[in-house]
């Protein structure tokens, strides 16, 4: 496994096949997936190691990054996921994150990302990352605005409106509206 960063309480490292009960976990709760379009996606170890070996996995041989796993350094948890994906359906590169409820309102999905942006800055080939959160998404709205990003543009998708946010890894500033 491939250790990406780290933080005062978080480590942020690949994914492997062995994480496969804690991906089950963090993606159950159905708070969870309120807003991500993908409820269900998730619902048995089976599922949770085929989005493993099927996505990340494969997106970290293909673009050299892709969601990571986001571990509590003190008791070695993997909670959730962050980081960067290679969102086709934007054309462009997303940044995102998923943890357990239990670790909510704790700031970590804050650093988490964080920590993955300046990485990014440090070692990967990246200018403009997006965020897609909808709108009722408070909680995730307070995140990427204190990652620095700003808002793009407004879609609609089945029934909620998705805010678009963006940041320039490169200029260290917004990205251009355009």
């Amino acid at each position: 496994m491939k250790m990406i960063t780290e933080t005062p309480r978080l480590i942020i490292r690949e994914f492997t096949l062995e994480d496969a009960p804690a991906v089950l976990h963090f993606n159950t709760p159905e708070q969870v997936n309120r807003y991500t379009g993908d409820a269900g996606v998730c619902t048995t170890l089976t599922d949770a190691e085929n989005i493993i070996r099927n996505i990340w996995l494969v997106e970290y041989q293909q673009y050299g990054f892709g969601r990571w796993a986001v571990v509590i350094k003190d008791t070695n948890t993997v909670i959730g996921f962050c980081g960067f994906k290679n969102e086709t359906r934007i054309n462009a590169v997303d940044i995102g994150y998923r943890l357990h409820p239990d670790y909510w309102g704790m700031g970590l999905a804050t650093e988490a990302n964080q920590a993955c942006i300046d990485y990014a800055k440090a070692h990967m080939d990246l200018d403009i990352v997006y965020a897609d959160v909808a709108d009722a998404n408070t909680g995730s709205i307070n995140v990427v605005t204190k990652l620095g990003m700003v808002y793009h543009s407004q879609y609609q998708e089945g029934e909620f409106t998705f805010n678009r946010y963006a940041i320039s890894l490169k200029t260290g500033g917004s990205a251009d509206n355009s």
